[in-house]
């Protein structure tokens, strides 16, 4: 038997229960993993408040991340004993997540814990670390260089952002952190970030199809209105990195930034990765995050905190990380 959350519906309302579970419940796969620690991401908060459609039955254990010890494995890639990740594959969506002490998988999908890295630490990176390392990749693939200028972060004091924050800062880029709340200030330049970009300086569109040149790239974790007005302000040949949502999912711009300055927008996806980017990306974050700048970011939480940081979450009130302690 283990720990778990699980969601049920009734008259079109989502709600949460820790249970005690039994084993063979779980879904079929060929590793059994003991998990001690999961995450709260924002496509977590969307499943936590059954918003998005993202899971279609129910009962349900979400968390679409996990890090913990292999106990059982008829994969002939992972045997007892084996420190694991996972993030991404659906699980946490259409199938069962992290949320509960034990999940089953395919193997797959487990990439090793690399050496400094302990689950507690794997989970405050997470999906949305894992997601900024991915885009930082993409950008350096671009060939975006410390030399080109200033790489604006939008979303910076959320946990992508504060990974890419972060990162970038330790790797030599001139960070520049977008954020609507004063109260990150200070927290941002201790990431790294060498300058503070009031958000409502670049969430509305001006009109015009082109703005003066600044920044090299961007990461952007915010999508919409501001994704929109990023483009205009783009260097010649500039890029952009672009994996989230939080402010919307419609893009309304013009082919003028892409025809006239060359830049390029960069779809990042971290759900279906696959297996050889993953274990770069997971290597790097091993070595380009500094450890106690990822310490700092996190927020300690247990199962039973999950519905209030929901809340939370998709109101753009966390700052940093939270991991989850499933055995808490």
């Amino acid at each position: 038997m283990f720990r778990a959350l699980v969601l049920e519906e009734k008259d079109g309302k989502v709600a949460s229960t820790i249970k005690e579970l039994a084993e063979e419940s779980l879904p079929e796969g060929d590793v059994v993993v003991d998990v001690t620690h999961s995450t709260l991401n924002y496509k977590d908060g969307l499943i936590l408040k059954g918003l998005g459609r993202l899971v279609r039955q129910y009962p349900h254990v979400p968390g679409i991340d996990f890090a913990g010890q292999v106990i059982e494995s008829s994969n002939r890639a992972w045997k007892p004993g084996d420190s694991v990740v996972l993030t991404g594959w659906r699980v946490g969506e259409s199938r069962w997540g992290g949320y509960a002490g034990k999940a089953r998988v395919k193997g797959e999908w487990l990439v090793r814990l690399p050496k400094g890295l302990t689950p507690h630490r794997a989970m405050a990176i997470g999906t949305a670390g894992f997601t900024a390392m991915l885009a930082v990749m993409v950008l350096e693939v671009h060939g975006v260089t410390p030399d080109m200028g200033e790489v604006l972060v939008t979303g910076a004091a959320g946990g992508l952002g504060s990974v890419a924050v972060a990162v970038l800062a330790k790797l030599g880029y001139k960070v520049a952190a977008s954020t609507g709340r004063p109260e990150t200030h200070d927290y941002l330049k201790r990431l790294g970030a060498a300058a503070i970009i009031d958000r409502a300086t670049i969430d509305k569109p001006s009109g015009k199809p082109l703005e003066s040149e600044r920044w090299a790239a961007c990461i952007d974790a915010v999508g919409g209105a501001t994704l929109a007005n990023v483009l205009t302000s783009m260097k010649y040949h500039g890029a952009v990195a672009s994996c989230g949502l939080a402010g919307g999912t419609k893009l309304e711009t013009t082919v003028i930034p892409f025809l006239l300055r060359g830049i390029s927008l960069l779809g990042i996806d971290s759900v279906m990765c696959p297996l050889k980017a993953r274990q770069i990306a997971w290597t790097r974050l091993a070595k380009d995050l500094p450890a106690a700048l990822l310490d700092s970011m996190v927020v300690d939480a247990k199962l039973a905190d999950l519905p209030r940081l929901a809340d939370d979450i998709l109101a753009g009130k966390i700052r940093g990380r939270v991991v989850v302690d499933v055995k808490g």
